[in-house]
């Protein structure tokens, strides 16, 4: 189980996140949502390790990840989709994610100069690579330069990489942001596919009200930093704080 306890962030005199106290459960997809500025994505930086809280506490499973940077979280459990800069651009598809995959297991015990043991371990890591690359639908683009893929095919990309790494905590931040509408299904699609496997927990920013709709189990409202509503979908989704916030964007977006 994920857990924040009173999680704050100060930049200046501003407090981006207030006090923010938090449990993610596995077999749970919990979406986060809130007016543009109430804290969603500096929660998931706090969380992730991106920027160091001012007070408050990340527990999983127990532990105390609140000082651990960003490598040692990711070691613990806590998955964030990669951004696309994380993305090696000069190198394959599957060469990106085998990289992942290494990563992964670099705990793993390599065989001193036995060729035998390195090319097998090698042939394990690509066995597995090309795995993930076929549940994500891009094994025909396993030699593909990453730099050369279109927007969708790299946001893909992000998620077969985070699968690489087969965290506890997946943790998407807009998904499909700068996606075509043709593109947005894959995506959503492979969330849902990860969601069928009950020891996982799922965080998702989202935007589009639709997808957050049919996809969390459960909703979280931020506003202004602070946490004001939690709960299931469509009882969160009926609050007069939760109808303003995304009413009253809607009507200043028109």
């Amino acid at each position: 189980m994920l857990q924040t306890q009173d999680l704050t962030v100060r930049f200046g005199g501003h407090v981006a996140v207030n006090a923010v106290s938090c449990s993610f459960a596995p077999g749970t997809l919990t979406a986060i949502v809130g007016p543009n500025g109430a804290g969603k994505t500096t929660f998931f930086n706090l969380v992730s390790g991106q920027i160091p809280a001012s007070s408050g506490t990340v527990h999983l499973n127990g532990v105390d990840l609140s000082q651990a940077p960003v490598s040692a979280r990711t070691r613990a459990g806590l998955g964030r989709a990669f951004q696309l800069t994380n993305l090696f651009p000069h190198l394959s598809v599957l060469e990106n994610v085998r990289l992942a995959v290494q990563a992964m297991r670099s705990g793993a015990h390599w065989h001193g100069l036995n060729l035998w043991s390195i090319w097998s371990d090698h042939r394990a890591l690509t066995e597995r690579a090309l795995e993930i690359l076929h549940t994500v639908a891009m094994q025909h683009q396993q030699a593909v330069q990453v730099a050369s893929l279109p927007h969708g095919d790299q946001r893909k990309l992000e998620v077969a990489l985070l699968m690489a790494l087969e965290p506890q905590v997946f943790m998407f931040d807009e998904p499909t942001a700068g996606m075509s509408h043709d593109e947005a299904p894959v995506i959503l699609n492979l969330i849902r596919e990860l969601k069928k496997d009950k020891r996982k927990t799922i965080l998702l920013v989202e935007h589009k009200m639709d997808v957050v709709r049919e996809l969390a189990d459960r909703i979280i409202v931020l506003h202004n930093g602070t946490l004001v509503a939690d709960g299931d979908p469509a009882t969160v989704i009926a609050l007069p704080v939760v109808q303003e916030a995304y009413l009253g964007v809607a009507k200043e977006a028109a």
